[in-house]
């Protein structure tokens, strides 16, 4: 047997909470067999559970001090539902809350825990376009810099090509004025001595 039930609900002081719990069982609900338990506690260490609700051939509230009749059910047994709601929610109501069902000749019994917690007021509504301003003005700094490291990378690059291309002109020139420097060196003007005419 499984218990599916929403593990934390919050609910608003003074406002009507159905603590949902639902099971599947491999056998269908026999009125006859079939019994259910709504305990609450304070905390999960608290070692005493109060019960409030039961089923054994019926349902039956059971009145508390702390729940006086505000508690209610809101389930059907036929959908393998027993759900119940608990009106005019007070702070004192926060806790845990236990939703026990045994359904034969299902040998397990199912076991639910639901954590209530009471909130005095709403909290406020996300705002979003907050949060799209953020986005976006964070977005935009983060495109100006890759753009600037783009456009300085590029700058760099492009004066690396223009000092390796003037070193190469340098290195050339250097080279033609060597090569015109050897050509007059080689020259050699020989003129006959006068006396051999």
């Amino acid at each position: 047997m499984d218990v599916l039930v929403t593990h934390q609900l919050n609910a608003l002081n003074g406002s009507l909470v159905k603590l949902s719990c639902t099971f599947t069982s491999c056998y269908k609900v026999d009125n006859s067999k079939f019994a259910m338990n709504w305990t609450y506690q304070e905390s999960l260490n608290d070692t005493s559970e109060m019960m409030f609700m039961t089923y054994k051939h019926r349902i039956t509230p059971l009145r508390t001090e702390r729940f006086q009749d505000r508690v209610m059910f809101a389930g059907n047994l036929d959908k393998n539902d027993v759900s119940v709601t608990i009106s005019d929610v007070q702070l004192s109501d926060e806790g845990i809350y236990n939703c026990y069902v045994r359904n034969p000749p299902d040998r397990q019994q199912g076991h639910g825990i639901i954590k209530l917690v009471v909130l005095t007021e709403l909290p406020p509504p996300r705002d979003s376009t907050i949060a799209v301003a953020i986005g976006a003005s964070v977005g935009g700094v983060l495109a100006v810099l890759i753009l600037s490291m783009v456009v300085v990378k590029c700058v760099r690059r492009k004066r690396k090509q223009e000092l390796i291309s003037d070193e190469q002109k340098i290195e050339e020139e250097g080279k033609t004025d060597g090569e015109g420097g050897a050509e007059e060196g080689t020259k050699h003007v020989y003129s006959l001595p006068e006396d051999t005419y």
